[in-house]
């Protein structure tokens, strides 16, 4: 690995060669299918003669030279182009046209492979003037030979050189790009536990990345099971991916290596690029384990069309726990993974994908998110999460976590998640790439993958039953309070009161009390003049006592008011305090027409009950003593069949929570000391200025 780095600078240098006349995104359409192209010629370097010598030899004797061919190379392709990389050289006139008969002279697995980079459209830029033959010049001095660079290696240069064009370009394509160490991590705590399965004879095992990137999570899981734990195992990988530059890659990388090509897909429907979410090439397959980090902040809304017709169809499509937010799909990866889970009567599976903190904990009780994560802790699949240390990731410093899940736990771990601290697990870096100031030692990682087999609660280690991230989200009501102030506006209303809805054999009655409502406004608003504030209760007691005394000084009697009347008046005096009536916490209660109470929703709140408490004795204890006159809604509950009872049941996990430890503030006396010691320092500082 010491020429590593040479060999990543000796590439970038040549990119310099494009820097008139192309933009930095551009770069890369060149470069990487010219690094593929010189890799796979140094590969086949040794057995090309023999190769062309099969070929001219059998091409008119064979209907189907390919195997011979294969087999000759010694690999999965081969090239029958009289051209190598070296010889393009020898005709600078026609540098462009020999490099399309190299490329043609490929198998058709590989030159299917090396159609997706495009790199005609780019050929045709390159034709005029030498700046092709000065690139391949320059290439040339690049060693990319087996002998020189091992297949691990260049798995190396190519994560270096994605990561350096996407910092020149700021393509977001990269900004979650998974570093060696977390995916060592990854694969550690993936197959940890199943170690002493993984060393039977012969084990055959398959492992799958649903957004491969740049296929390191396979790779490396594939290395750790046959160099550390069983040489004689079957690793078999599968993955797709969607950006035709690290698919071609990739698959190139994989037909060196001797995978199958046909486990390997591209994501593409109708000749269009479309997403695992949308487009499952894989769609019938289960693997034993699953790994991937997908994007995350990223929104699926040209999946959501194919993704709304699995939602429909529930749990025979992938997606039945339901959608997160069109803004982000982690979780719609998240339930892709599960879905490619084997069922336990076949072994079961076990995944490790990585996640920022927002899939933990966001949305509200009933909402699709967490909706999901109840679907997933109900089932009891999460067997942990690891908090991961800040600054990991070259292109975002935000926090992130591994989860890891499995539809066979083992008996002691049934109903139990464990929450793993490894936020503390990291070395600086001497050198910072890009937001990348942090890593994991190795020595890190075995810790970390030891924390996972613990059975017992610690500092770093907690262990919380799937119930403990349940609560039940209760709502809150607290009464509206109105009072009332008389004026002329609420007169003009008064006055234009409609009485068609009364009935003619009650129309005089009717009549009768309007007519008093009427003068009772009026004498308030006009006669005494001053603001009268009235409460609801206040203004019907008021208004009876009016019109007794209005009738005595008439000298009639007061005539029993029906049922009707008292409607009609309460119907009045509803209508005054809903249209004008304000809110005031001194006021008394603003009731319905019934005369029941009505809620303020400006006061409405929600209250998260742990999952298994009983909701009206933690009502009486967490609300009642700070809010009397509040009542818990019935009406709101989660009508399905999961539930049915008072209130929304959610599921949230907030790793931070668990592990936060209280720092007491400092003392008053040590940071006046502080201040003290930096004021000193500034006079000091401004009187050498002034010296």
């Amino acid at each position: 690995m010491s020429n590593f780095s040479e060999k990543v600078s000796l590439i970038r240098n040549i990119a310099n060669l494009l820097r008139w006349g192309r933009k930095a995104h551009e770069y890369q359409d060149i470069i990487f299918p010219l690094v593929v192209l010189k890799r796979l010629d140094a590969v086949l370097e040794e057995t090309k003669p023999q190769v062309l010598k099969k070929y001219n030899e059998y091409k008119s004797k064979l209907n189907d030279i390919d195997p011979l061919l294969k087999s000759t190379a010694g690999y999965e392709f081969y090239n029958t182009s009289v051209y190598s990389f070296k010889s393009l050289l020898d005709d600078p006139n026609n540098v462009a046209k020999n490099l399309q008969n190299y490329i043609s002279g490929f198998s058709q697995n590989m030159l299917e492979t090396i159609e997706k980079f495009d790199f005609d459209k780019q050929l045709k830029k390159l034709k005029d003037g030498n700046l092709l033959y000065l690139i391949l010049q320059e290439f040339n001095k690049v060693d990319l030979s087996p002998d020189s660079v091992s297949n691990h290696e260049m798995w190396y240069i190519f994560e270096e050189l994605i990561r350096k064009f996407s910092e020149m370009s700021n393509e977001t394509a990269w900004e979650h790009y998974t570093p060696r160490e977390v995916i060592q991590l990854m694969v550690n705590v993936l197959l940890e536990p199943d170690k002493e399965i993984l060393k039977k004879p012969y084990i055959i095992r398959t492992v799958y990345d649903p957004a491969c990137g740049t296929w390191g999570m396979l790779t490396t899981a594939k290395d750790s099971i046959l160099e550390k734990i069983n040489k004689q195992a079957d690793v078999q990988l599968f993955w797709q991916e969607l950006n035709p530059t690290t698919y071609a890659v990739c698959k190139s990388d994989m037909l060196i290596k001797w995978e199958n090509a046909d486990n390997i897909k591209w994501g593409e429907d109708d000749h269009s690029k479309a997403s695992t979410l949308s487009n499952d090439q894989l769609r019938w397959l289960h693997f034993d384990y699953i790994l991937s980090n997908p994007p995350y902040g990223v929104e699926w809304k040209k999946d959501k069309e194919k993704v709304d017709e699995e939602v429909e169809r529930w749990f025979a499509g992938r997606f039945g726990a339901g959608t997160p937010r069109i803004s982000d799909g982690q979780l719609l990866f998240l339930q892709h993974m599960i879905s490619k889970m084997k069922r336990i009567e076949d072994g079961g599976s076990r995944v490790a994908v990585v996640f920022n903190g927002s899939p933990l904990f966001t949305w509200d009780a009933g909402g699709w998110e967490s909706e999901i994560r109840r679907w997933i802790l109900e089932n009891d699949w999460l067997e942990a999460i690891i908090g991961l240390p800040d600054q990991l990731f070259y292109n975002t410093w935000i926090s992130t976590y591994i989860r890891i899940l499995t539809n066979r736990k083992s008996w002691e771990n049934k109903g139990n998640v464990k929450l793993i601290d490894a936020r503390g697990f990291y070395k600086k870096m001497r050198k910072s790439l890009g937001n990348k100031r942090h890593e994991i030692s190795p020595e890190d990682i075995n810790k970390i993958s030891e924390l996972l087999l613990s059975s017992k609660d610690g500092e770093l280690v907690k262990i919380f039953k799937t119930t403990d991230f349940a609560y039940r989200q209760i709502t809150i009501e607290r009464p509206i309070k109105l009072q009332l102030t008389l004026n002329e506006r609420i007169f003009d209303e008064v006055k234009n009161i409609n009485t068609d809805f009364v009935k003619k054999e009650d129309l005089k009655q009717t009549a009768n009390i309007v007519d008093f409502f009427i003068n009772f406004v009026w004498d308030f608003v006009f006669i005494i003049k001053q603001p009268i504030f009235l409460w609801q209760k206040h203004m019907k007691d008021m208004f009876t006592i009016y019109k007794q005394k209005t009738l005595e000084a008439r000298g009639e009697s007061n005539i029993k008011e029906s049922k009707k009347d008292e409607q009609l008046i309460d119907s009045l005096i509803y209508t005054l305090f809903e249209r004008h009536g304000k809110k005031e916490q001194n006021a008394e209660i603003f009731l319905d027409k019934k005369w029941n109470q009505k809620s303020d929703w400006d006061l409405r709140d929600t209250e998260n009950v742990p999952y298994n408490m009983d909701v009206n004795k933690y009502f009486d204890k967490e609300v009642k003593p700070f809010a009397p006159d509040a009542w818990i809604n019935t009406d709101i509950r989660y009508c399905d069949i999961k539930d049915g009872k008072v209130g929304k049941v959610g599921y949230e996990i907030n790793f931070t929570r668990y592990f936060y430890k209280y720092q007491a503030p400092r003392s008053l006396e040590d940071i006046e000391a502080d201040i003290e010691k930096v004021e000193w320092h500034l006079l000091n500082l401004i009187d050498e200025i002034k010296k």
